[in-house]
This record gives structure tokens, sequence and C-alpha cells, in this order.
């Protein structure tokens, strides 16, 4: 089946070629095939998409989904690749990729406008949104209630500007503060020097499944932004660009993409705690168009 997939995205990739000559690897892969080695940027607090096992190594649904594309990349370079880990933060990690210090990045990113202006992104992997966690009791259940409060965020995040518009276009006198990546933020929440974290509601619950901190915490209020996750790489790469839409075809195809679904946010994470999260009809309804949709 991988042989039989390397065929068909040279094929493809051939038959996009306006001359008779052979065609040769470019950009990423031929990065890729020169070192015999891809570098993936990942995150260390992203639960369940990219975080640190007990030995410290990377784990996560965004990291399986890239060890497949990995996989993939390998097979179409026609050889078995190393893989290199960079840990990146929300503020290091489109640099990581703009600079070439690392070939993907995987972790809990949202694919916007802004950001597709200087890297490229897979189809649709996750689709989340900026909420507030609180604990048990606080007067906070609404970015209404924030008047005269502290909120922390994790800065380089998309729920850093969604704060900063909600509390311009409301003119909410609330103090944001920030810290350079989840679990730092989700500390300052726990030490009382924040009375509400914002960040993805889907990291919201990871943190507190992974602390197990169920009774003392709560996430609320609406969505205060929308957020629809993506596997990051460089742009103008075009041969990886196709590579990795085939490759998000057939894991979607496949099953694989709903598979690693419910092992990361519907089984027992390492550790022992579950998110008990489904599948939303927003991301069904993605992941069935991606397997239905053949890449040309």
């Amino acid at each position: 089946m991988k042989l039989l997939w390397a065929a068909l995205f040279w094929a493809a990739a051939a038959s996009a070629q306006t001359d008779e000559a052979p065609l040769e690897l470019s950009g990423t892969l031929a990065k890729a095939r020169a070192a015999g080695a891809i570098t993936i940027a990942h995150r260390e607090s992203s639960v369940p998409f990219s975080y640190l096992d007990a030995r410290g190594e990377p784990i996560g649904y965004s990291i399986e989904l890239c060890r497949k594309l990995a996989e993939a990349i390998g097979e179409a370079v026609g050889r078995e690749l190393q893989l290199k880990w960079l840990p990146v933060t929300s503020e290091t990690r489109i640099e990581a990729i703009v600079s070439g210090r690392a070939d993907l990045e995987c972790g809990s990113t949202t694919s916007n406008l802004e950001r597709r202006k200087r890297a490229a992104f897979s189809p649709v992997i996750f689709v989340a949104g900026t909420k507030l966690l609180v604990r048990r009791g606080s007067p906070v259940r609404s970015y209404r209630n924030l008047a005269g409060k502290t909120v922390v965020v994790t800065a380089g995040t998309t729920n850093e500007k969604a704060m900063e518009e909600i509390a311009r276009r409301f003119k909410i006198d609330v103090k944001v503060t920030r810290e350079k990546d989840h679990s730092r933020s989700y500390a300052r929440l726990e030490a009382g020097k924040a009375d509400a974290f914002a960040t993805d509601d889907v990291l919201l619950y990871g943190l507190v499944a992974q602390h197990k901190a169920q009774k003392a915490y709560q996430v609320v209020g609406e969505f205060l932004s929308y957020d629809p996750y993506g596997i990051m790489f460089r742009k103008d790469d075009p041969q990886l660009a196709a590579l990795v839409q085939r490759a998000f075809h057939d894991l979607a195809e496949d099953g694989e993409i709903e598979r690693q679904y419910k092992r990361w946010f519907l089984q027992r994470l390492p550790g022992g705690a579950s998110l008990d999260l489904p599948m939303s009809p927003q991301l069904e309804t993605l992941i069935r168009t991606m397997a239905e949709t053949r890449p040309e």
C-alpha cells in the first residue's frame, strides 16, 4: 500500500510537469532525501495534541498524524527518515518553520489568513475556539464578567488577540497577562494570580484532565474565536503541498484520522485521564469531505 501511495504521488506530480524532463525533488522533499531526516516542531503542554509523556517524549493526536505524514514523505523520497524533534512555543513555532529549523509543526496551531501569509497548512484536523477556565464558584461566567479582573493568555496565540479585541470592542477594563506556554498559564491561574485563563476550549479540557482538576475548575462562556487547527509547513513548496493533501486524503479515507481521534479524545490518555470529548459535527463533515475529495 505504501509503495502504491508513493507511485500515485509521483504519477500525479509528474503529470503537472510541462516538459518531458524527469521530475526532480525540490524544497523539503529534497532536503529530507539528502539528510535522511525530517525535523518536527512540537509543543510541550498542548494536551492532547502535542505534549510530553513521563519520559519526556512528544506524544498526542497531532504528533501521531505527523508521524504518518513523515512516513508518507519517506515513501515519496525513497528512504526511511529519522525523526528529529524541536520544542517550540506559541511565539516561536511559525519562525521555526519559516527559517527552516523545522519541516513540520505538529501542535495546536490555528490556520488563519494572517498565518497563511507566512506558512502553509494541512487540511483541518480539529476545530476549537477561545473560552475561559475559572475556579468553580467564580463569579466569572462570561467575558461580560471580566471588568476589573485579570485574565492570563499564552503569548503568541489567537486567544491573546481574541481577548484584546473583546476588551477593546466592549470597553471592558480587564488586565491581560501573558505566559510563554499553556502549562505556565495554567499555573498562574492555579496560584490565584489570574481570575481566568483564556485559550482554546479543548486545550482547557486537556489541562484540567491532565491535572485531574475537574472538581476544581470549569470551562465557561461563549466561544470568543473560531480556531481550525492544521499541521504547518513551509510555503511555496508545491511538492510538499501536494504530498500533504494526498496523504491527508488517504488518512481520512482509510479512517486513520478517526481512529487517532478516538485514541486521544475518547480513551484514557497516558497517565489515566480522559477528555471524553466526542467529535463535533463540524469536524465530522470536514473529515468526510477530505476523504471524498481526491487531490488532482
